[in-house]
């Protein structure tokens, strides 16, 4: 048999006593408190189809709609730090303001259509954008660059 001191035997004792002392303490603490769930927050955005308009001023634009982090899904609706909106409502302004994303330095708009999908379970944001250059307004385009040779 392995002999043990009594001493030894004290200490291992004790620190068996305190971990499983402070595992109950953990367990008690996490079951008492008052946190209420505030539902699904936006995990993440998750960009396709863009080719020229970078992810970041995409992201950026989507920000505005209140699609962003810190915000949170309870149910159909979207909870953000200064308001609620309906969900549908989030997404259709997301849209629209993805389509309205430049070129950065220009005032190129080349995105045609943007698909707005949350998963409710997840929190994740994933929007799919159609970059057409053939529905550029080609006329604003011309008139910068003329005044730009004038001066």
């Amino acid at each position: 048999m392995i002999k043990i001191r009594r001493d030894t035997l004290i200490i291992l004792l004790l620190a068996f006593i305190l971990i499983l002392s402070g595992r109950l303490i953990t367990y008690i603490a996490f079951a008492s408190s008052s946190e209420l769930d505030q539902g699904v927050p936006i995990s993440g955005i998750i960009i396709k189809g863009n080719d020229v308009v970078p992810i970041d001023s995409i992201r950026a634009n989507v920000a505005n709609s209140g699609l962003r982090s810190g915000s949170y899904i309870e149910g159909d609706i979207l909870k953000t730090s200064k308001r609620e909106l309906p969900l549908s409502e989030a997404i259709a302004n997301a849209q629209e303001f993805a389509t309205l994303t430049t070129i950065p330095g220009t005032k190129l708009q080349p995105i045609a259509a943007a698909d707005v999908k949350v998963d409710k379970k997840t929190g994740i944001v994933t929007i799919t954008v159609i970059e057409d250059f053939s529905t550029i307004d080609m006329s604003n385009l011309s008139n910068t660059t003329t005044n730009r040779t004038r001066a």
